[in-house]
């Protein structure tokens, strides 16, 4: 704890003075009774002797002071309070895969009209960002709170060709790590990753990725897209247009999910995706702020000071 006004506190030096004041008008007043009565007749006039309960009030009182003297110094605490800044990272596959139809209308649309509606219910005071990859992964969107630039990227995504996966999960956990707030602090990050979960190509395996994910406390939340009778038609030279069977990988989701903290999910369903910010609010890191304490001594120091007149008034019939 520190003080604004630490040299209030040399009033609480005056506290032991009032207590010696107070036995020594205690002794004087004990003394002067003597004299001027009988200590063997008191039983006879009064039932009993307040005892203890005589010098309470004054205790109180007391404390009361120095609470009073330490809110006028303008005590500081340091108190954890929630911190209200976090990141969400969309990572969206948009390889040659995507544009199967059997999710209707494909795989990539569905991922798109998912990830929209997942930004619509994350918390205003957090950032979102958009990760696109294919051959390569790219930051399509730098984590904001501008929703509707957001949308706008993500309605601007088109199929490319190969699936860089685990480049797109190593790119989400270095930009999550690269988020600080204004204070210095690196808010807590989580990714959700829609996906046929099918890699090809790319600088790094979806394992290296995961692994890098989990060493930055990044976890990545899978969403797989896709049945096994997913085909995607490829015009070859000629003219000619040649069927593609492209099957999901769920297994390569479900590692990932399992290895950086995530969870897995089958289909973008609204339930699915309401509990991936769920799980992320309940991530919120906390923080260390500088409080004053003044209203705090001051309104104890009231409250004792009433306790005290209290038990006065009740104790020793001080009120009709």
């Amino acid at each position: 704890m520190t003080f604004s006004d630490p040299l209030a506190l040399l009033a609480l030096a005056l506290l032991p003075f009032l207590v010696a004041a107070y036995l020594w008008r205690e002794r004087e007043r004990v003394r002067s009774a003597a004299a001027w009565s009988s200590p063997a007749l008191i039983p006879n006039l009064v039932d009993g002797s307040p005892g203890i309960r005589r010098h309470l009030p004054l205790a109180v009182l007391l404390v009361a002071l120095a609470a009073l003297i330490v809110g006028v110094a303008r005590p500081h605490a340091k108190v954890t309070v929630t911190r209200e800044e976090a990141t969400v990272l969309l990572a969206i596959d948009t390889s040659l895969s995507m544009a199967a139809n059997d999710v209707q209308p494909s795989r990539l649309a569905a991922a798109k009209a998912a990830a929209s509606a997942f930004v619509d219910k994350v918390p205003s005071k957090f950032k979102v960002g958009l990760i696109a990859f294919s051959t390569h992964a790219v930051v399509a969107a730098q984590p904001t709170t501008d929703r509707a630039l957001v949308k706008q990227t993500i309605a601007a995504l088109h199929p490319g060709s190969g699936t860089a996966l685990g480049d797109a999960v190593m790119l989400a956990a270095i930009l999550g790590t690269r988020q600080p707030t204004s204070d210095g602090v690196v808010p807590p990050t989580s990714v959700l990753l829609l996906s046929d979960g099918a890699r090809d190509g790319g600088r790094f395996s979806p394992d290296q990725g995961a692994q890098r994910a989990k060493a930055a406390h990044v976890p990545v939340y899978t969403v797989s897209l896709g049945t096994q009778n997913g085909i995607v038609d490829s015009r070859l030279p000629g003219g000619l247009i040649e069927q593609i069977r492209v099957p999901p990988s769920p297994q390569t989701l479900q590692r990932i999910a399992a290895t950086t903290g995530g969870e897995f999910f089958q289909a973008a369903t609204a339930a699915d995706l309401a509990t991936v910010y769920k799980q992320l609010g309940s991530r919120l890191g906390h923080k260390r702020v500088s409080r004053e304490l003044t209203d705090l001594f001051a309104g104890g120091a009231a409250l004792i000071m009433l306790v005290g007149g209290g038990l006065s008034a009740f104790w020793f019939r001080r009120i009709p």
